[in-house]
C-alpha cells in the first residue's frame, strides 16, 4: 500500500495495550453482528443491482492511520459514472475552511442533487447500511468501529498541520463527531471531536459512541 508522509504535531498517549484491546473488541463485536449483518448484506447488494445499472459496491480510496492508503468498501447509493467534479469541489472547500456551517451555526448541504441517488440508495443513506461493507475493513484491519472518519486522497491534500493528528488512530465506521455533530458541522470541528476522542480514548467510550450511533440511525437523524 502507498503511503503519505506526515509530520505529526505531538504524539497522543494512545498505549499499545489500549490497540490490542480496541482491535479485540472490533473483531468481537464484528464477528457477533455477522450474523445479521450478512443477510442485511445480501438483501441490500440484491436490491442494488435490480434497481439501477452499475456495480453493487462503491470501492474508494482513502487515507488511513498513519497516512496509508487503503480501499474503503461502501454499497453504491449513486448512479454510476456520474461526473464528480463539483463534489470534488465543495468538498476542498469544507475541508479548507471556505464553506460550510461555521462557529455561528449552519448546516453542511453536500451538492449531490436528488436525481444522482438511486431510489435503493435513498433507504440506504437514511438508514446508513450502505456502511455495511465497511465490517469487512474493520475485520482485515484497516479500519475500526470507532474512530475518524477517513478522507480521501484529494481531501487530504487540504489538511493543515494540525488536521493531521485525526491519523493518529484507525479510522471508523462511525466517530465522535458523527454523534455529537452529524451533518450540521464544519471540518475543523470534526477535527476537534476526533483529537477529543483520541485524547479520551476508552473501550467504554467507543461502546457509548456505537450505542449513541444506533439510535441516531434509528430515529434518522444527521443522514445525508
Amino acid at each position: 500500500m502507498d503511503l503519505v508522509i506526515i509530520n505529526q504535531p505531538r504524539v497522543f498517549p494512545y498505549r499499545k495495550e489500549y490497540q490490542i484491546a480496541k482491535r479485540v473488541m472490533d473483531v468481537a463485536l464484528c464477528l457477533l453482528a455477522m450474523p445479521l449483518a450478512l443477510p442485511l448484506m445480501a438483501i441490500c447488494a440484491l436490491a442494488i443491482h435490480l434497481d439501477s445499472p452499475g456495480p453493487v459496491l462503491f470501492i474508494q480510496e482513502r487515507i488511513g492511520k498513519g497516512g496509508r492508503r487503503f480501499r474503503l468498501l461502501k454499497f453504491r447509493t449513486m448512479r454510476h459514472n456520474l461526473d464528480d467534479s463539483s463534489h470534488r469541489a465543495f468538498m476542498k472547500a469544507f475541508v479548507n475552511g471556505q464553506i460550510g456551517g461555521g462557529e455561528n451555526g449552519g448546516a453542511i448541504y453536500k451538492p449531490i442533487r436528488a436525481s444522482q441517488v438511486t431510489r435503493v440508495g435513498r433507504i440506504l443513506r437514511k438508514t446508513s447500511l450502505d456502511e455495511l461493507p465497511q465490517l469487512i475493513n474493520v475485520l482485515r484491519g484497516e479500519m475500526s468501529l470507532v474512530g475518524p472518519r477517513p478522507n480521501v486522497p484529494w481531501e487530504f491534500e487540504e489538511y493543515r498541520g494540525w488536521h493531521k493528528e485525526r491519523l493518529e488512530v484507525l479510522p471508523g465506521i462511525t466517530g465522535l463527531a458523527q454523534v455529537r455533530g452529524r451533518s450540521g458541522i464544519t471540518f475543523d470541528s470534526i477535527v476537534k471531536y476526533d483529537i477529543e476522542y483520541i485524547e479520551r480514548w476508552s473501550l467504554a467510550l467507543d461502546l457509548k459512541i456505537l450505542w449513541w450511533t444506533l439510535i441516531s440511525v434509528f430515529l434518522g437523524t444527521g443522514a445525508e
